[in-house]
């Protein structure tokens, strides 16, 4: 009877001790172990007791239909729960991402799912931002994204406020600061978006920065030029990709330390001299890479220079009235027509191309270059030769009739390759160079695009080739003539009139009734 009395007592005692237990085993650093192995053999023993002393009320109690039912239940709940638990858990491991927003806001580009892909050295990066910050939602989404797509990025967060003596020894002055770390580099970040995120995942890894000259000297456009004409957006875009970008002169070119990876000429205006244009010559043949972004209605010298690769540069100004912006002015090329090379191959955005020059390729066998057409025009376009005409009229048998090639990539067939013992030489003529300038840039995602594209293909970049990150910002949506007529039908007259004529319906039918 005594010991039917302390039964519950050892029941109590056993179960305490095994959550005892279970409690200090996770903290194994600071207890010891037999200390948790004498709580659980003490909670076994008080539980074997009560057991052994109640084990025929337990026979009777479990013999009653009420506990077989609530048995049942309970069996019923612990399996739903373990169902639950275990869909949860391989979601978390194996689940899949899906982004259902209007912006895609969730989903990474192309362009850094192949720098996660590459990524095999680990990378940790540091966001000191706290919950009630503006750019807090914006490093979590998309950092999470990063990490979930490769387990060598690590991501933490930190509030500095309340760990200051890491802020500090990291030298942060601004919160919403995420810091990349890769060995001995470190790399900053202050705006959370793709681009900046992505660019910096590449130079905190990147061993060896390339780097991209423009050259000077001729009236060619100036990266440090804020202004609509000058290229201050792009070398800004070349940074964040993580190449080193300077602009110097021909002659400055050859008292480089290293050889430039990408040389650019952008838009000359006045003409080269022939020491000039043999050095670019040397150049190319030892394996350089060259871009060239030449106007119409100028005379540099360059356009002569490049028949030797096996193109011509035409005079003349390209029209197209069915590939261009709306009803504004004909010269101006929205351009939705790409080949598949790998500079424009999966494109989706047009390209604007500003008051552009054809190429021509000479014929087969005039050259040991291979010509790659990288953007045309339609059927309907031609080339006009009187630059003055605001409103150019096709002149049957004065004017040339399209399609036409506008920017082609050269690289040398295999009959010389071996003229090139480094590396081999790679070309890009572009018959406009407005369209990487400011004004363009900043409203033109395809613009962006074919920039970025470009100078990744010639620097062998092929982690960038792919499409550049993209912002949020969103871009208006610009119709050609076809879809604009298309709209106007629809609008403004087919709407109202289909409205009218409803209306005029349904006043007759009352009339009658």
């Amino acid at each position: 009877m005594v010991t039917h009395r302390f039964l519950p007592a050892f029941g109590i005692l056993g179960a305490v001790l095994g959550l005892t237990g279970i409690i200090l085993a996770q903290w194994t650093t600071t207890v010891n172990n037999w200390i948790i192995i004498l709580c659980e053999t003490l909670a076994l023993v008080c539980l074997g007791i009560y057991f052994a002393g109640t084990w025929e009320q337990l026979k009777v109690f479990s013999a009653r239909r009420s506990t077989r039912l609530g048995l049942n239940s309970i069996l019923a709940v612990l399996l739903l729960s373990g169902i639950v638990v275990i869909i949860n858990f391989l979601a978390i491991r194996h689940g899949g991402r899906w982004d259902f927003s209007e912006t895609r806001r969730f989903t990474l580009s192309p362009q850094t799912h192949h720098v996660l892909h590459d990524l095999h050295q680990p990378v940790t990066v540091t966001v000191f931002s706290h919950e009630r910050s503006p750019g807090y939602p914006a490093y979590r989404d998309l950092l999470e994204s990063y990490a979930h797509a490769n387990s060598a990025l690590s991501v933490r967060f930190v509030d500095p406020e309340q760990q200051p003596q890491l802020a500090k020894q990291l030298k942060i002055t601004k919160m919403d600061t995420a810091v990349f770390q890769s060995g001995d580099h470190t790399i900053y970040v202050t705006n959370p978006t793709e681009a900046e995120l992505t660019s910096a995942l590449i130079r905190v890894t990147r061993t060896q920065q390339k780097t991209i000259v423009f050259v000077e000297g001729h009236g060619e456009r100036d990266i440090h030029n804020l202004e609509r004409s000058g290229y201050s957006y792009a070398e800004e875009l070349l940074t964040k990709q993580g190449y080193t970008v300077s602009q110097v002169s021909v002659d400055e070119i050859r008292t480089l330390s290293t050889s430039p990876t990408v040389v650019v000429i952008a838009g000359p205006q006045r003409p080269y001299t022939s020491t000039e244009q043999r050095y670019l010559a040397k150049y190319l043949k030892q394996g350089g890479r060259l871009l060239l972004l030449l106007d119409p209605e100028t005379t540099t010298g360059l356009e002569t220079w490049v028949s030797q690769w096996g193109v011509t540069l035409t005079a003349g100004i390209v029209v197209d009235p069915l590939d261009r912006i709306a009803q504004g002015s004909p010269t101006a090329l929205l351009i939705r027509r790409f080949t598949g090379h790998d500079i424009t191959l999966d494109f989706t955005n047009p390209v604007l191309l500003p008051v552009s020059r054809i190429l021509l390729p000479h014929e087969e066998g005039d050259s040991g270059w291979q010509f790659d057409p990288l953007v045309h025009t339609s059927k309907q376009s031609w080339l006009e030769t009187n630059f003055d005409d605001p409103n150019p009229v096709f002149n049957e048998g004065d004017d040339r009739k399209g399609p036409f090639i506008l920017a082609a990539a050269l690289t040398p067939k295999r009959s010389i390759r071996h003229e090139s013992l480094l590396s081999n030489p790679k070309l890009v003529l572009v018959g406009n160079s407005a369209f990487a300038s400011n004004a363009y840039l900043k409203l033109f995602p395809g613009n962006v695009d074919f920039f970025l594209k470009t100078v990744a293909w010639l620097a062998d970049e092929t982690a960038l080739i792919s499409i550049a990150p993209k912002e949020s910002a969103e871009y208006p949506f610009i119709p050609n003539p076809t879809q604009e007529h298309l709209l106007l039908a629809i609008q403004v007259f087919s709407l109202p009139l289909l409205f009218l004529l409803l209306g005029i319906t349904i006043w007759r039918r009352r009339r009658h009734t």
